[in-house]
């Protein structure tokens, strides 16, 4: 791959589900939404607090024309949820021309497709390498990030629908400065580096192995940084979820939950980043907070498709391999909605 979020990771088992007084309940199932915006990017608070839910609708962006032809597309089955995200470090594109359906020159750094089974008790977020070679509707064997730019979000969703044979039921898309706000609403975010750097985009910083709390800049830098590693993307994918991991863990905090005017300013803070589909406004966004309102931070499961590794095209491109088999299983298990089973027999856990 080339990008975001490509290491296979699981947060351990699940946590205690004791009734909490209805005031801690309430923000903790806001900043559970927000959580879930943050790790798949899509899903920002909102429904139980007005302002919040106006500050998510006024903040965000919306795109009208998000899915293919319905004749193009799986049929839904089942009550299981699956939501496309989509990041970009340049979001201007994304809004006037991707979600039009028409050619950009826009590209998908960041491609995840997150599942959320019918029973609500986990989230599972699949990273998709970015150069994974695949047959994009309409256009031949090409890059799955190309997708966006052949055809915009429409194309996109038709190429992720047409390998697993799963209908996409919302699309996101967030500009990577909205981890920047993000940060700093939190008041900084440790992050715990597993492999040491020199950031080229802050000249003269290195970082250690170990934790580090990053201010926003310095976030924005390291889930950006891949020229100072020698796997290049890859690295910097598993950067990215060790990033979401650390705002999740510091986003359901005992001082954030207690603290409304923390959440405020995170869901102002990414809001203005966050492209959605027109059907998931505040309310959608609401009620889906209700239904992930027992998910722990340790339910949230992190795992990158499997691939057959790097290659090269016939036209001399440096290319990631699909892994058939892989992409069979998991459409499967989606089908019938045992991905957590799959990924408990592949042991994607903690990094692995």
């Amino acid at each position: 791959m080339t990008d975001p979020f490509e290491t296979a990771d699981h947060i351990p088992g699940p946590g205690s589900r004791e009734r909490r007084p209805a005031r801690k309940r309430r923000g903790r199932t806001v900043l559970i939404a927000v959580a879930v915006v943050v790790a798949l990017v899509a899903v920002v608070a909102g429904g139980y607090l007005f302002n919040l839910a106006r500050t998510f609708d006024s903040g965000t962006s919306k795109i009208d024309q998000a899915f293919p032809d319905e004749s193009t597309r799986p049929q839904k089955t089942g009550t299981a949820m699956n939501i496309l995200v989509m990041g970009s470090d340049s979001r201007g594109a994304t809004e006037s021309d991707a979600g039009g359906g028409t050619p950009t020159n826009q590209r998908a750094d960041t491609l995840m497709l997150m599942h959320i089974p019918a029973d609500r008790k986990n989230i599972y977020t699949m990273s998709i390498m970015r150069d994974l070679w695949v047959n994009i509707p309409g256009h031949g064997e090409a890059k799955i990030n190309s997708a966006l730019a052949l055809g915009g979000t429409p194309l996109m969703v038709q190429t992720v629908e047409s390998i697993f044979q799963q209908r996409i039921d919302h699309v996101a898309m967030i500009d990577f400065e909205g981890f920047k706000g993000l940060t700093d609403a939190l008041g900084g975010v440790t992050v715990n580096i597993k492999v040491p750097f020199s950031s080229t985009a802050l000249p003269g910083q290195s970082f250690a192995p170990g934790q580090h709390t990053f201010n926003g800049t310095e976030a924005l830098a390291f889930v950006r940084e891949r020229h100072a590693y020698a796997d290049g993307d890859y690295q910097r994918v598993r950067n990215q979820q060790e990033f979401l991991r650390a705002i999740i863990k510091k986003s359901i905090a005992g001082q954030t939950l207690s603290n409304p005017i923390t959440i405020n300013n995170m869901v102002g803070a990414v809001s203005p980043f966050v492209t959605v589909d027109k059907s998931l406004d505040s309310g959608a966004v609401a009620g889906l907070a209700l239904e992930l309102k027992d998910i722990r931070a340790q339910n949230a499961v992190m795992f990158t498709l499997p691939t057959g590794g790097i290659g090269t095209s016939s036209d001399g491109q440096s290319i990631v391999v699909t892994d058939p088999n892989a992409i069979q299983a998991i459409s499967g298990a989606m089908a019938s909605d045992t991905l957590g089973d799959y990924v408990a027999a592949n042991k994607f856990e903690n990094g692995n």
